[in-house]
């Protein structure tokens, strides 16, 4: 049986240290990528600790906002899940997934935890908080002074995308993205992809807001959207788009194929995500690659954090990467 003595060699860092993650001590000063690192060891060693509170004892309800059908439309919240689900498995917890509607079915229920994944309002965590006041979301932060949450840095991998079309000699930039709304509000909900997109290229002056295009988070959409674009402007067409997901990236690139309009010859495109398919459609798809299943299991981590006495709220922001492939490439007139 694995040892901390075993984790710390491997890992490279002190026992002390390996000690204080596993037991999640939040006085510890370490990076996530430490910590990352050393959950990852303990794992691949199958570590189990001793002589402590069996986490088979906890219960973690796991409340999605999406669908299982709106989950295949759009793979960014089901991977998510499972890196939910993973962490979970690991640290021998058990879980039940939960829907929004369903919420009164687990009030009088024993549950020491929640992960909730998706856009929630501030009224529907403070429905959550009737259940526990152990609540981690993923992919929105409600209310930053009470609740734990996890994001990624779209904001950033925003203005990563837009400077690499600037520095390859795109000046007519478009944006393809989503509308989202809560499931109690008909408002629609700002996407930081959008909204950088905006007020970046207006400080750059290059902003032309006929070059922006919204509609879901869909293949179906991103072809409608781009045959639309294609319809307004003609030879006009920006020479670049930043597309908010990949699902809808596939979608601009069927569009662009029928239109006769090659990729990235006269138009370069970039989604978001990097899901599995995006580098085996032609062109390959350059893509963010967004770190989903590291978002869940984070949001476990922070969740186990809370569990044993953590009070004050904490926010994780997840960096990007910029997967450069086929389907954009140096503006060439």
């Amino acid at each position: 049986m694995a040892t901390i003595k075993d984790i710390a060699e491997r890992a490279g860092v002190s026992i002390a240290t390996v000690s204080r993650v596993l037991n999640y001590d939040s006085t510890l000063s370490v990076s996530d990528e430490t910590k990352k690192k050393i959950f990852q060891t303990a794992e691949e060693l199958s570590y189990r600790k001793k002589s402590e509170r069996r986490p088979s004892t906890f219960q973690i309800a796991l409340v999605n906002w999406y669908t299982e059908e709106e989950e295949l439309d759009d793979l960014y919240y089901m991977s998510i899940r499972l890196g939910v689900e993973k962490r979970c498995e690991f640290h021998k917890l058990q879980t039940r997934k939960v829907s929004l509607n369903e919420m009164a079915a687990i009030r009088g229920e024993e549950m020491n935890g929640v992960i909730a994944i998706g856009k929630f309002s501030k009224k529907q965590a403070e429905e959550l908080r009737t259940v526990t006041e152990n609540i981690v979301f993923v992919d929105c932060s409600p209310d930053e002074d009470f609740y734990d949450s996890v994001v990624s840095n779209f904001e950033r991998a925003t203005i990563n995308v837009i400077d690499y079309f600037l520095k390859h000699g795109h000046q007519k930039i478009g944006f393809i993205g989503g509308k989202e709304t809560y499931k109690d509000d008909p408002v629609e909900i700002a996407d930081p992809r959008q909204v950088t997109f905006e007020s970046y290229l207006k400080q750059k002056q290059l902003l032309d807001p006929s070059y922006v295009y919204m509609g879901s988070f869909s293949v179906n959409d991103g072809y409608k959207l781009m045959k639309q674009a294609i319809k307004d402007h003609g030879e006009n067409l920006p020479t670049a788009f930043f597309v908010g997901n990949d699902s809808m990236a596939i979608g601009c690139l069927r569009a662009l194929h029928e239109e006769n309009i090659p990729v990235p010859e006269k138009v370069s495109i970039i989604g978001v995500n990097d899901i599995s398919v995006s580098k085996y459609v032609f062109p390959a798809l350059s893509t963010v690659k967004v770190y989903t299943e590291f978002m869940g299991e984070t949001a476990v981590d922070l969740l186990l954090e809370r569990m044993t006495d953590r009070k004050i709220a904490k926010k994780v922001i997840i960096s990007t990467q910029l997967e450069i492939r086929n389907s954009s490439r140096e503006r060439i007139e």
